[in-house]
Parts: C-alpha cells; sequence; structure tokens
C-alpha cells in the first residue's frame, strides 16, 4: 500500500500561525507531507494579489520550519498537475473552502483522482490578507 502522501497547498504568503496550524494538522494525518507553494504568477492569476515575499523566500521559509517532508512549486491553477506531479492521496484546506463553488469543484476532481480532501479550521482571525491590510499593502483577497 505505501505511505500516505499529504498535500497543503498555499500561498503561505506573510507566513503566519494560520499557515503553521494548518501544516501542523496536515503533519498528523500522513505519512509523508508535501507543501505546495503557489508561484507568484499562479497567485496573482487566481488571487488576483502579487505575494509579499518572493516565491524562492516562501519555499525556503516552508521547507525550514521542519513540518513538511517537501515543498513543491505550483506552476498551474489545476491541481490535477499537481497531483500528477507529487502523487498524493490526502489534500488539505482550510474549511472556508467548504460548500463554496471552487471547494465542491475541487471535491469532484480529487475524488475522480482517488484523493481525500480533508478540511480543516480556517484561522479568521489571522491571515496574509488580514496582515496586509493592517501593514497597507495593497491586494485583497479574491475568493
Amino acid at each position: 500500500m505505501g505511505p500516505v502522501i499529504g498535500y497543503v497547498p498555499g500561498v503561505f504568503d506573510l507566513f503566519h500561525i494560520g499557515h503553521l496550524t494548518m501544516l501542523r494538522h496536515a503533519r498528523q494525518h500522513c505519512d509523508v507531507l508535501v507543501a505546495g507553494v503557489v508561484s507568484d504568477e499562479v497567485c496573482l492569476a487566481g488571487k488576483g494579489v502579487q505575494p509579499t515575499v518572493p516565491e524562492a523566500e516562501r519555499a525556503e521559509i516552508v521547507e525550514a520550519i521542519g513540518i513538511v517532508d517537501a515543498v513543491y512549486v505550483e506552476r498551474s491553477l489545476d491541481k490535477a498537475e499537481a497531483w500528477a506531479q507529487v502523487g498524493f492521496k490526502r489534500l488539505f484546506k482550510g474549511d472556508d473552502w467548504r460548500g463554496t463553488a471552487k471547494g465542491d469543484a475541487l471535491e469532484r476532481q480529487m475524488r475522480g483522482l482517488g484523493v481525500e480532501l480533508v478540511y480543516f479550521p480556517y484561522t479568521m482571525h489571522t491571515s496574509s490578507t488580514a496582515l496586509r491590510r493592517k501593514l497597507g499593502v495593497p491586494g485583497e483577497r479574491v475568493s
């Protein structure tokens, strides 16, 4: 059967406690954990926001904290492409995706690939969007 590979995608911009909590939760639910750090271009295309911290630095930060086994930089909005490269069996997302059009579409796509989608509580009080607002950095979250 082999190890359960988990995948937690995110921009991981302005790394904060919500990111750390998500990675810690994901770590408990798989044997191998891969973080999918969204590239600058994909973040701009998907969210309409240019990350504050460049992708190479975000990837290095996520890798350096010692929770994940590997980092994969996402170069596409399509999670099936990440799945083809990483081979994960569980995909972890914040529960702010649950019941949304994007979340429902992702659930269908992952189910078709034999991937379990696992939701964890979204950290409402701390987010990169909230931090950007406090710091006066342009860019709003587009869901």
